[in-house]
């Protein structure tokens, strides 16, 4: 008898929009504000080529010297948000860990020149459970958390990407998860429309082009984008953009696009994905 085994199909690299805090767990003013980026997360796994073997997820709630993974088989829950409701405080998800993932990922980016390093304490932060437990929400995909690095060198970001490309052939689903606006002062001010609107539009015609055009212009963002990239997201607070770098570097030579878009609280926030 011959056994024979299905390789696993390709998963695309994904930069969401995790939201403010844990908005889509309380009550919001407006009340709808969140409400499509929630309709966008939950359709997340319709549009996968199949279910992932696990998820590689980069939060933007995670800076460290080298970058860092969460190995614990089970993580628990980092509640890195404050004043919010007491009962967002208690939210749930109990998706188990990837220690195995966590080797593989620690060679990979052993190979690129980095030092990774691995946190069997660390728990999921909420840039990693507030928009799994809306995408995903049975919990029963095995979750890898990786950090920023604490520099937030843009160049280096993109070269932490590609090291992990060839995750995409084995199963593995690669989400970045910050914002593509995130100036605090901005937030609900009119005058912040038309610079996130500007910087988004940046955003889109740059994740579209080739790998190693789009690449380039990634690692010199700040300069490349004009006034609204660094209007959009201010010097050393970055890092709510940075996991789009590595998503951009692990897509490889897939182009990227568009795929949601809404303006909340006056300014455009987007998600990207490359398959």
């Amino acid at each position: 008898m011959t056994t024979t085994t299905t390789r696993p199909l390709r998963q695309p690299a994904i930069f969401i929009p995790h939201g403010a805090g844990p908005c889509f767990f309380m009550d919001w003013n407006p009340t709808d504000a969140w409400d499509k980026t929630a309709a966008y997360l939950r359709g997340i796994p319709a549009s996968l080529p199949e279910k992932p073997k696990a998820i590689l997820l980069v939060t933007a709630h995670w800076l460290a010297p080298q970058p860092s993974m969460s190995s614990a088989a089970q993580p628990g829950m980092l509640f890195d948000y404050y004043g919010f409701p007491p009962h967002t405080y208690e939210l749930k998800y109990p998706a188990p860990g990837a220690p195995a993932l966590a080797e593989r990922v620690s060679a990979l980016l052993a190979g690129a020149g980095f030092a990774p390093q691995q946190d069997a304490a660390r728990g999921y932060d909420h840039g990693t459970f507030i928009p799994l437990k809306v995408a995903f929400p049975d919990a029963d995909i095995p979750v890898l958390q990786l950090s920023l690095l604490q520099s937030l060198d843009a160049a280096d970001h993109v070269r932490l990407g590609q090291a992990l490309a060839p995750l995409r052939d084995e199963g593995l689903l690669i989400v970045g998860s910050g914002m593509s606006y995130h100036n605090m002062r901005g937030y609900g001010d009119p005058r912040s429309t038309a610079i996130a609107a500007e910087f988004d539009r940046w955003l889109t015609e740059t994740v579209a082009l080739p790998a190693a055009e789009r690449n380039a212009r990634l690692a010199d963002w700040a300069a490349a984008s004009g006034p609204s990239g660094r209007l959009s997201h201010p010097p050393r607070a970055e890092e709510h953009l940075l996991p789009l770098h590595v998503v951009a570097g692990a897509a490889g030579d897939s182009r990227g696009a568009k795929v949601f878009s809404d303006r909340v609280m006056a300014v455009d926030i987007s998600a990207f994905r490359f398959d």
